[in-house]
């Protein structure tokens, strides 16, 4: 722990590392202030109804990922999340696009380019969701919140205007963390988002234990929290799995006649190399039968479908989301792990797989090793998924602190944690000092 701590303190001995957090600090605490801000024209102590709205299901998800402005009505309302729709929809495109496909390969200048089609169209997406976003408003407040009338366009008109700069003003500082601050800026927003929503869900847990309705005392808060911390760990382990394929380099004269032997390196496959997105793509789709149920007529069958996927808990909506992952986790990995690419760069560097043969083989056999790793990297990750049902269930936890055992919020708060370590980590090594996730003595730094 000692270590921990002095590693921690060497943070703030380089300069430019310091900067940057503090920076990142800075811009993040702009965002969390910003998701307070209520959209000009409804009274902010009317909105009693649309937190209600917000506190079970899948609006509690939507409200999560916004950090609590959803249920503000807040100018950041609807957060990064129509960003990561676009970037979602671009990716996608990009397979059958031979535009994209071009502009993927042509490193940075391409990468500028798909960053400017992923704004615009970021942009698109706001205009449409934000008048959903205003209809829902009129269809969950009383009258009276609305302070320059019920129906009025001039509310209408200037709240999408708001909502639209407020995903874009999100977007910038995303990117300027990502630029001039540390770690993954979209990212750190969203995790602060789930995080900003975790004390008042455990504060809300440790009042029904204590209670005599739900019971359970300090001893089965003590089990949460413990079975809590084992669940971080199996998706740390989850995010950091990696399948090593060992790639040997042919020998290579070094002066004269002097050989030297080939380096032995390896090629690390990710256990579930797709992250979270199979989950995001999953939850996507389960939004869809809720979303209709709710604009279709009044029948036993369209209050059917909305109790049933409207509800994360349920058991039917968790066994179509579990197999949902599994096979996004499939198409997301064939599309993002480009095996025939990493066979040809292989081949090109004279390096070679002991007993395969570079080209084709080569290909097929990092194919067919992936095929084989992602099977259960895709259980794995339906399990997480799902584990808030089954926590629920056998434990009986109250409100929202059960969605924190699992799902797309505890995976994101994981994976944007050790990328940021990491980053931080690198700092340290570079200036010659210890990292954050490894032990001894510190070193002498440069200046």
């Amino acid at each position: 722990m000692k270590k921990f701590i002095d590693s921690f303190i060497n943070v703030w001995k380089i300069e430019e590392l310091k900067n940057r957090i503090l920076l990142t600090l800075g811009l993040l605490l702009v965002y969390r202030f910003g998701a307070q801000v209520t959209l000009p024209g409804i009274d902010a102590t009317k909105l009693g109804n649309l937190t209600n709205q917000t506190e079970g299901g899948i609006g509690w998800l939507i409200n999560v990922f916004t950090g609590g402005a959803f249920s503000q009505a807040s100018v950041f309302a609807l957060g990064i999340m129509p960003y990561i729709s676009a970037s979602i929809v671009v990716q996608l495109m990009g397979i059958a696009i031979p535009y994209l496909q071009k502009l993927q390969s042509d490193g940075e200048s391409g990468r500028k380019k798909i960053n400017q089609i992923t704004r615009w169209l970021t942009i698109l997406i706001t205009l449409v969701q934000g008048p959903g976003y205003i209809y829902n408003l009129y269809r969950t407040l009383p009258s009276d919140a609305f302070l320059l009338g019920f129906s009025s366009f001039a509310f209408l008109f200037s709240s999408v205007l708001i909502l639209v700069t407020g995903t874009i003003f999100a977007m910038w500082l995303g990117e300027k963390i990502t630029d001039k601050g540390i770690g993954n800026g979209i990212s750190l927003l969203i995790m602060v988002g789930i995080i900003a929503r975790m004390p008042q869900a455990f504060i809300q847990e440790v009042m029904s234990r204590t209670s005599q309705e739900v019971g359970g005392g300090a001893m089965m808060i003590i089990i949460e929290v413990i079975l809590w911390f084992l669940v971080i760990i199996t998706s740390i382990l989850l995010v950091m799995a990696v399948r090593k394929v060992p790639v040997q380099y042919a020998r290579r004269t070094v002066s004269g006649d002097f050989e030297q032997d080939g380096a032995r390196q390896f090629i690390p496959l990710k256990l579930n190399a797709s992250g979270v997105m199979p989950i995001i793509f999953a939850q996507a789709i389960m939004f869809i039968p809720a979303a209709i149920s709710g604009f279709a007529k009044e029948s036993e069958t369209a209050q059917s479908l909305t109790t049933m996927f409207n509800n994360p808990f349920g058991l039917v909506y968790n066994i179509v989301f579990g197999l949902l992952i599994v096979i996004f986790t499939y198409f997301y990995t064939a599309i993002t792990v480009p095996t025939n690419k990493m066979a040809d760069d292989l081949k090109r560097s004279g390096g070679f797989i002991p007993g395969v043969r570079p080209g084709v083989e080569t290909s097929d056999y990092l194919d067919n090793l992936m095929s084989l790793i992602t099977f259960p990297g895709s259980l794995f990750l339906a399990l997480i998924a799902i584990l808030p049902a089954i926590v629920v269930s056998l434990l009986n936890v109250q409100g929202a602190w059960g969605y924190f055992y699992g799902g797309t919020s505890l995976l994101i708060m994981v994976g944007v944690a050790i990328d940021t370590i990491q980053q931080i980590n690198s700092y340290l090594l570079n200036r010659h000092y210890d990292g954050l996730m490894k032990s001894g003595k510190n070193r002498k730094a440069i200046a």
